[in-house]
């Protein structure tokens, strides 16, 4: 297998998709998407309904497949269907209803069951199960049943199913659309954790401002084409092109940008509150030093 400190763990070259439907109808989705993902890499793209994002995220472990150009997966070429068993190992889907992924009736043998289908020894299921619970931060629910949790619980769930796998890459498709802010915040602590101590890809398609300032890169996507691509503070300083097709703004951003409108000359590459914060306190500084003198 190739060398992944060279070549990326995802990567798309001119990548084109178009549903095609049975009454003849068609729709181009993708219109010739080049994407490289570094491994170890925290990755999330952004896009208002229909924009193709999700589309995207199913061609990274070969749920969906290209109808113009490529797709590959730590080197594999997704079309080549004698090794998607290869990708899908390697390249975990999680998606946004916890409830279609879970499908046994006690935690644990929820996460087991894949590896069960594998053929894995019981001895190295108990540790790939026990190992994906903690690392989620729900081994003290093992023997619960899935339906007692809540919908941050089910989806970390999901997510430690995913990893019993040892995947190189997780891809998590809106994983927090259907959950309340408690259920939000511990899906992305549980991603970003995973991120950092595990050293595993994330690929976290969402519409939340505020999940994407986490990632190390963040992509746009807007009628199937990328729109930008960069670091979250590069990317969100974009304030009225971002405002144009439709999406949000963290907050800073936002408030600092609408000031801007009156006059002021306020930075808008900032993302947290507190960087706001800083940004008001040394405008009020300068207003008040012109004022003395």
């Amino acid at each position: 297998m190739e060398n992944e400190s060279i070549n990326p763990i995802l990567e798309t070259q001119n990548l084109e998709f178009t549903y095609s439907y049975e009454d003849g109808i068609s729709n181009k989705v993708l219109n010739g998407i080049n994407l490289k993902v570094p491994s170890g890499q925290f990755l999330a793209i952004l896009g208002r309904n229909g924009s193709g994002k999700s589309t995207l995220a199913k061609h990274f472990n070969a749920v969906l497949l290209p109808t113009g150009g490529k797709a590959y997966a730590l080197g594999i070429d997704t079309s080549d269907e004698t090794r998607t068993y290869d990708i899908r190992q390697n390249v975990g889907m999680v998606f946004q209803n916890p409830d279609n992924q879970i499908v046994a009736t006690i935690v644990e043998e929820d996460v087991a069951f894949a590896l069960e289908n594998l053929g894995v020894p019981p001895e190295e299921i108990r540790r790939r199960v026990d190992e994906a619970l903690n690392a989620v931060g729900m081994y003290e629910y093992r023997n619960h049943a899935p339906h007692q949790l809540s919908g941050g619980q089910k989806q970390r769930v999901a997510i430690a199913g995913i990893i019993a796998m040892k995947p190189k890459c997780i891809v998590l498709d809106e994983p927090t659309a259907m959950l309340d802010p408690r259920g939000r915040r511990e899906v992305i602590e549980t991603i970003m954790k995973l991120n950092r101590d595990e050293k595993i890809t994330i690929v976290l398609i969402t519409h939340f401002m505020d999940e994407a300032v986490r990632a190390d890169r963040v992509v746009v996507i807007d009628h199937g084409n990328i729109l930008l691509d960069g670091a979250p503070r590069s990317v969100f300083s974009n304030v009225a092109m971002l405002k144009s097709i439709g999406l949000d703004v963290p907050q800073a951003a936002e408030l600092l940008y609408e000031l801007n409108k009156s006059g002021e000359k306020l930075p808008l590459d900032v993302l947290t509150a507190e960087e706001c914060i800083d940004a008001l306190a040394t405008l009020l500084e300068e207003s008040h030093c012109r004022k003395i003198r």
